[in-house]
């Protein structure tokens, strides 16, 4: 496989480890994709938590309808508080760690465009549209 260079005319090989690097940030850059749809529907289910928690506080029953599967059922309410409090806190860390593998791939992606625009400079494009 070869690269044609746009200002010079001249032919560029490429070699297998420049495939490689093309490849890994080809992956690394699907991978951030799928972590924003993730960190984007854990900060929702964060964010939706904690107004299911703020209106619990509001409720005046003993006994509210929850969730389980899909079906609800009537649990005391200081049981529904405290599983709600355990999910959110799931939630939040699943969330951190979802963050830091994207600051994590950002890095490593910066890193691999490094090495492929030295080598290739205008004739391989990595940015997005």
């Amino acid at each position: 496989m070869q690269l044609q260079g746009k200002s010079s005319g001249s032919e560029m090989e490429v070699t297998w480890q420049d495939q490689q690097n093309i490849n890994t940030f080809s992956r690394f850059n699907n991978r951030f994709h799928e972590l924003e749809d993730e960190i984007k529907f854990a900060k929702e289910k964060c964010d939706n938590l904690e107004d299911a928690g703020n209106e619990l506080i509001l409720a005046d029953e003993e006994m509210v309808r929850f969730q389980i599967g899909e079906v609800f059922a009537h649990v005391p309410k200081d049981e529904v508080e405290t599983r709600i409090e355990e999910m959110k806190e799931a939630t939040c860390k699943t969330l951190e760690k979802l963050e830091q593998e994207k600051e994590s791939l950002i890095s490593q992606m910066a890193e691999l465009k490094k090495v492929l625009y030295a080598k290739f400079k205008d004739s391989i494009n990595l940015e997005e549209d």
